[in-house]
């Protein structure tokens, strides 16, 4: 058994449209724009040297697009789950959060005051979030000792993802940015220790 780490390239997807007014997109397939392809892009000489072994995405457009471009350039096809998607605000779901405070402003506080617990009719809590993306990221980490995995991801994929290697709670979700197309380093030993070697890079 091999006592290297197991390194994932952690990256959230690129621009999409509608970025100019903040909103909840959740598991809504909403595509591209030029300027997130071209992060995409960007992506591909930082990650040129790096060995990857597999690429794993969510099956949401905005992230499989780039994953597949940034499969190809080293001759991978990445694996696309479901797991992996945005967390699902249900009703809210392609609504401002603007539209949000105007239509349901009681139930926006509730949601600010209890961001773990708190379920938007229809959709996820963070708890189930997490309760989703955990095994998935330890089947990839068991297919993959010692070796280097790019997962494309989504905001709140991602912020789990990095709390959960960092041992800080779920409540601290947006105490870690995740800008369009950036760029994170996470090393998980064999042990289950995980270490955050590049964050929104």
């Amino acid at each position: 058994m091999t006592s290297a780490p197991t390194r994932i390239h952690l990256i959230r997807h690129g621009q999409v449209v509608g970025f100019e007014d903040k909103r909840y997109n959740g598991q809504g397939d909403v595509p591209l724009t030029a300027e997130g392809l071209a992060q995409y892009r960007a992506l591909l000489p930082r990650l040129e040297s790096c060995p990857l072994r597999a690429v794993y995405s969510s099956d949401l457009s905005r992230c499989l697009q780039g994953a597949q471009l940034l499969a190809a350039s080293h001759g991978l096809t990445p694996m696309a789950t479901a797991e992996l998607r945005e967390l699902h605000i249900g009703e809210w779901e392609g609504l401002t959060w603007k539209e949000l405070q105007a239509r349901y402003p009681q139930e926006w506080q509730a949601r600010l005051a209890d961001i773990v617990h708190y379920r938007v009719p229809g959709g996820e809590t963070l708890l189930d979030l997490a309760a989703r993306l955990r095994p998935a990221l330890r089947r990839i980490l068991d297919r993959h000792p010692g070796e280097e995995v790019l997962v494309v991801g989504h905001g709140g994929v991602n912020r789990v993802l990095l709390l959960d290697a960092i041992g800080a709670p779920l409540d601290r979700l947006f105490r870690i940015e995740q800008n369009y197309g950036c760029h994170n380093i996470i090393d998980y030993s064999p042990d289950g220790t995980a270490v955050v070697k590049l964050l929104n890079g």
